[in-house]
């Protein structure tokens, strides 16, 4: 090698990365540049994975949070043997169809382990797997569960709100197994840090209880020390890596351009003979390669001991570790919610629909031990603490997550969870306060993990604390996300259906949307199939002749709709009540089912029941179809005078109905 070995394998790093955001004519040189010798310090000498075997679940985790920088994650899989990135996919960086897309999207089995891009969700992530990683290794100990959590981090990730949301709760928590690298570099996209901040950053980390290094981010040798030292404290750790942003590029380095300015074969050249790197476009050089190869064979002993102590455990146990690695549900797991179901037909309601799913969640309790649930400050109304403990900075074996008023993270930190494995992870808040956690939502539906969002007070039912918590137009953002399934159970019965939905699913999240108020039952009678998993089904079919009415509702509303229909039934209006909890199933019905359900508009109406906005009510009621629910915001007063007050009442949907039929 022509430079300090390290130096070499950090400057493989650096040209592969110019090269390739040369040939792609845009990219984000910024990070992988400044951070070269960071990534190097981390892969050679610390990180325990195997390239062979992405997946191996023992694995320290890496998120790059500043995802812009992605081609510093790629040259790092594409130099430690990763299969998925031979040579040729790194000179398809930013191209359709490869793996080197412009930020990293999620793919473990490749060995990108999230999708990153807004800034702050990479590390929020990072904090879900270090605590899923805390939990596991109460529950399974050392022998089978001892990893890290590694995140490299910009300035962006920690101006962002859910950053300091991060930091706040991750500290608290005492996670000694979560390390941040920052680049510490003074510059963001629009010139110096000292435009928008004046604190002492590493100072907000040292407050919160983190452990924290200033390291220059340019020396190896000093990096990988900070990581020692980072490895052996009871502490999360930060190390203020301080660095030069686009290292190695003249004309950019240390400058606002250096972020994403335009690179040219010229600055590419310039950079070769500014760091006497001799070597062609995308040639990285014999030994140089086969030191990185060497660094990523350096767990396989680890790997090897790890599987046979896997190998040796007592059948039991080794069948239980094995199941929670890959997400199984343990056998006859539906029984429970069946039992439920024919419970729910004998005893009275839950005083609130919120209790219905914590009364579901107790039952799952010795079921399904992998499950944490994360609340933000809301215990008492959610109530979905029933049998669980507390993980606390001094007892990781809780899987109760207190999250602290801090929907954000709740989110993203439940992504990460979901994200690592071995847990299910449930995030639990009011339904106004979705829009706080929004971006985490988005980001689960983008990456198809399995999180379920449980929400509570879900409509003007919840009275007198007014408007600002009343979510009228929520539920229709959050059935506009792709990927996204919504569910708005009617009573106790579509509540457990709902859930038994939402827990077989595993390629995309769940908002499971409960009311504050009471639910009383409108299923009487007992099925043993599941009928919400279709979508929607009807409910109540007209029973004095051809169907000429056809009432749809969801959660609460369908009660209005079964007493609506008791009076246009009584009238001699054939009338069925159809149930929709949730859209995203019931659209993926064949025509013909959603035709029998829905009835023909040609010869009868449709009124849909919500107390929410219409958006999206279009799709089954066609823009003649009759709704009754909200055209704005709702009022402080008592949920039952709000209801009247904004005519969603039985009297309004025969009203409706009466005048669709020109009665």
């Amino acid at each position: 090698m022509s430079a300090h070995p390290q130096q070499a394998l950090a400057h493989a790093i650096r040209f592969l990365s110019i090269d390739a955001i040369v040939k792609a004519q845009e990219g984000h040189q910024g990070v992988p540049l400044g951070m070269a010798e960071i990534a190097t310090a981390l892969y050679t000498r610390h990180l325990k994975f195997n390239p062979a075997e992405p997946t191996w679940f023992d694995r320290d985790r890496v998120v790059l949070s500043n995802g812009h920088g992605s081609m510093l994650l790629y040259a790092l899989l594409h130099l430690t043997g990763y299969p998925a990135f031979p040579l040729q996919e790194i000179q398809r960086f930013r191209e359709l169809g490869s793996h080197c897309e412009g930020h990293p999207e999620r793919n473990p089995a490749i060995g990108i382990e999230v999708t990153t891009g807004p800034l702050g969700q990479g590390i929020a992530n990072a904090l879900g797997m270090a605590v899923a990683e805390a939990y596991l290794n109460a529950r399974f100990g050392n022998d089978l569960v001892n990893h890290f959590t590694y995140a490299f981090v910009g300035d962006g990730c920690l101006q962002e709100g859910v950053g300091q949301e991060m930091i706040s709760l991750a500290g608290h928590l005492q996670l000694g197994k979560l390390v941040l690298l920052w680049d510490d570099n003074l510059i963001t996209d629009d010139g110096s840090t000292a435009l928008s901040i004046s604190e002492d950053v590493a100072q907000r980390f040292r407050v919160a209880g983190w452990h924290v290094v200033e390291v220059d981010g340019h020396d190896t040798e000093a990096v990988s020390a900070a990581l020692d030292a980072a490895r052996a404290d009871p502490r999360p750790s930060m190390l203020a890596c301080r660095t030069v942003i686009a290292k190695g590029i003249a004309r950019l380095q240390g400058q606002r351009g250096g972020h994403s300015g335009r690179l040219f074969a010229e600055d590419a050249q310039a950079a070769r003979e500014l760091l006497g790197w001799p070597h062609g476009p995308f040639e990285v050089p014999a030994d140089v390669q086969q030191a990185w190869r060497a660094a990523g064979q350096r767990s396989q002993g680890e790997h090897a001991a790890w599987q046979a102590r896997v190998a040796a455990l007592p059948a039991t146990e080794r069948a239980e570790f094995e199941r929670v690695m890959k997400g199984e549900l343990p056998a006859n797991w539906q029984q429970v919610l069946q039992n439920y179901k024919l419970q729910a037909l004998k005893a009275p309601p839950a005083p609130s629909g919120i209790f219905i799913s914590a009364e579901i969640n107790d039952l799952l309790t010795p079921l399904l031990p992998e499950r944490m649930v994360g609340c933000a400050d809301l215990e008492a109304p959610t109530s979905h603490k029933r049998g669980l403990t507390a993980f606390t900075a001094d007892d990781h074996s809780g899987s109760y997550v207190h999250c602290g008023v801090r929907e954000h993270v709740m989110g993203s930190m439940a992504n990460g969870m979901a994200a690592h494995g071995g847990v299910l992870p449930l995030s639990v808040t009011y339904l106004a306060f979705a829009d706080y956690q929004r971006p985490a939502m988005r980001m689960a539906a983008l990456m198809g993990l399995p999180v379920k969002f449980v929400f509570s007070h879900d409509s003007i039912g919840i009275g007198k604390n007014g408007p600002t918590h009343q979510p009228v137009e929520i539920l229709a953002s959050l059935r506009a996300m792709p990927n996204m399934w919504v569910m708005r159970p009617a009573d106790a019965v579509e509540a457990a259906e709902c859930w038994e939905a939402a827990l077989a699913h595993t390629t995309g999240p769940v908002s499971l949307v409960f009311a504050r108020q009471s639910l009383p039952l409108v299923r009487n009678t007992h099925s043993p199939g599941n009928l919400a998993s279709r979508g929607g089904y009807v409910l109540h079919e007209a029973a004095c002749g051809h169907r000429q009415v056809s009432l749809l509702a969801t959660g609460s509303e369908v009660l209005l709709a079964v007493q609506a229909r008791e009076q246009l039934e009584a009238a001699g209006i054939a009338t069925a009540v159809v149930s929709l909890p949730c859209w995203e199933l019931f659209s993926a019905q064949d025509a013909a089912y959603r035709q029998s359900v829905l009835g023909d508009c040609e010869t009868g109406v449709r009124v849909g029941i919500e107390a929410a906005v219409r958006q999206g009510w279009d799709a089954y009621l066609g823009s003649d179809g009759g709704f009754v629910g909200m055209t704005g915001f709702g009022a402080s007063g008592p949920a039952d005078a709000l209801y009247k007050l904004f005519n969603i009442t039985p009297e309004s949907v025969v009203a409706e109905t009466q005048r669709l039929l020109k009665i």
